[in-house]
């Protein structure tokens, strides 16, 4: 990823729902248009943080995997 995040959040080891219950906190305390970088184990939130971007409105903006771990970039939009 070439550009550096704002936040960096390791949810890994952590099973679904905590890896996005972690990633809506980070996102509350975040101001718009400042991004986070997750880390996660769990294969589930690659089906999850999708989700979680498209209802609340977020960008995702990176998702990659590699040997088990599923990174993904979001930018926070609006006032979610």
């Amino acid at each position: 990823m070439s550009e550096e995040p704002d936040y960096i959040l390791d949810a890994s080891g952590l099973y679904c729902p905590e890896p996005v219950m972690l990633l809506h906190n980070q996102i509350r305390d975040m101001a718009v248009a400042e991004t986070v970088q997750v880390m996660a184990t769990d294969p589930s939130t690659q089906r999850d943080i999708p989700r979680f971007c498209t209802f609340l409105g977020h960008d995702l903006l990176r998702q990659n995997s590699s040997h088990g771990k599923f990174i993904y970039l979001l930018r926070k939009c609006g006032d979610a």
